[in-house]
Formats: structure tokens, C-alpha cells, sequence
């Protein structure tokens, strides 16, 4: 079964959660926090009910999720459906924009064949992409910078009437 993250900022630090009061927290199952406790969730004692302080949980849901995070060296990208950072197809990559500062880039894996995304800032593209070639959306023309007039013009209708 896939884990999943669970957001540590829904905890409150200063206080204390039982084995059900976590379940709820979280809408998961009870056996999932005992699990955990297992796992090394400490309590503060072992009596019935289990208590356990805020901090600690906030702090062991962390941990977690630092352990399982896997960082993209310069050229690779995160695949999902392989769970694992890899090396686009033919070493290329496609540069979308969000806006002016911040865009994704889009390539396929090497390995599954699968769409892979990055969020990637423009100013620091040059860090992120290693060995990449990297395609860049072509520049949109300034309307001043055209020759032909726009389509929609109303230039015909104006000299028509005068």
C-alpha cells in the first residue's frame, strides 16, 4: 500500500492527542497511528489511554516526510510512476510559463515513458538543467511589431463612412 504525507500543521504543539483523537485528525484508521507507534511515535507512557504530546507527533510526521523525499540533482527530473528522479528521453525538455519569473518544464522518462513536470524559476533554469536541451516557447510579437494590420480591424468600415 502507498504511504501517505500527512500535513503536520493540523497538529497543535501544546497538546496532547489519543490514538483516536489522531485517527480523526488525519480520517484514517486507528491501527494506522498504532503503526506508527510502533515505528517509534513516542508516547508518554504505555498505560491506556495513549497519549501523545502534539510535538512529538508534529516532529515525527516530519521526520517522515524528509525520509522518503528524493532530490533531483542538475539534468534529472521526478517521475512519478517511477518514484525516483531520472534523466529525461534524448536529454530534452520543454520550457512552459506560468509567468514572468516561474514555469515548468515538461519531459518524458527514459525509463516508463511517462509525462514528467518540474516547477522550475527562470533565473535559475541554468542550475537546473545539467546536460538538458532545453526548447523555449517562441516570443510573442509586440502588436506594434507586426506588417500585416490585425484581422479585426474596423479600418475598412471607418473610410467607408467619411
Amino acid at each position: 500500500m502507498k504511504k501517505r504525507s500527512y500535513n503536520y500543521r493540523r497538529i497543535k504543539i501544546h497538546r496532547n492527542y489519543t490514538v483516536e483523537g489522531i485517527a480523526s485528525l488525519f480520517d484514517i484508521h486507528k491501527n494506522t497511528v498504532g503503526v506508527w507507534i510502533k515505528e517509534g511515535l513516542p508516547t508518554t507512557d504505555k498505560k491506556r489511554p495513549m497519549l501523545i504530546q502534539g510535538r512529538d507527533l508534529a516532529t515525527f510526521l516530519q521526520t517522515r516526510r524528509l525520509k522518503n523525499k528524493k532530490k533531483c540533482n542538475p539534468g534529472e527530473m521526478y517521475c512519478v510512476r517511477c518514484h525516483a528522479p531520472s534523466t529525461p528521453a534524448g536529454d530534452m525538455a520543454d520550457y512552459q510559463p506560468v509567468n514572468e519569473k516561474m514555469g515548468n518544464l515538461m519531459a518524458i522518462c527514459f525509463r516508463c515513458h511517462s509525462i514528467m513536470n518540474r516547477r522550475v524559476n527562470l533565473a535559475k533554469l541554468e542550475h537546473v538543467f545539467g546536460k538538458i536541451i532545453i526548447t523555449l516557447p517562441p516570443a510573442l510579437l509586440h502588436i506594434a511589431d507586426r506588417n500585416q494590420p490585425t484581422t479585426n480591424s474596423e479600418l475598412e468600415k471607418v473610410k467607408k463612412i467619411c
